[in-house]
């Protein structure tokens, strides 16, 4: 019997390459970063290499950047558009 952990993967993979190459990163945020970071956080765009996130609060924009370089390096292994950075951003604080 083989893993099924490297099945999945080559399932997930497959489809996301049938996806539109701007979707992909947005698509495969919740595989990426897990179940229980997906469930309050939310990919919102992915434009110029870069993805943006909203997240509930600082602590969690600060707690996931630096996290950033794992979920880079997964999220650049799906999809065909290079990610370059993830901005983590709250609608609380103040945007400039």
């Amino acid at each position: 019997m083989e893993p099924i952990a490297p099945a999945l993967d080559k399932i997930v993979a497959g489809s996301l390459r049938r996806a539109p190459a701007a979707d992909v990163p947005l698509l495969a945020w919740p595989l990426v970063c897990g179940s229980a970071v997906a469930a309050r956080t939310r990919a919102l765009e992915f434009t110029r290499g870069i993805l943006r996130v909203e997240v509930p609060d600082a602590g969690w924009r600060a707690e996931l950047q630096h996290l950033a370089p794992r979920y880079l390096a997964v999220l650049n292994r799906y999809s065909p558009s290079a990610v370059n950075r993830i901005e983590f951003f709250s609608r609380i604080e103040k945007q400039y």
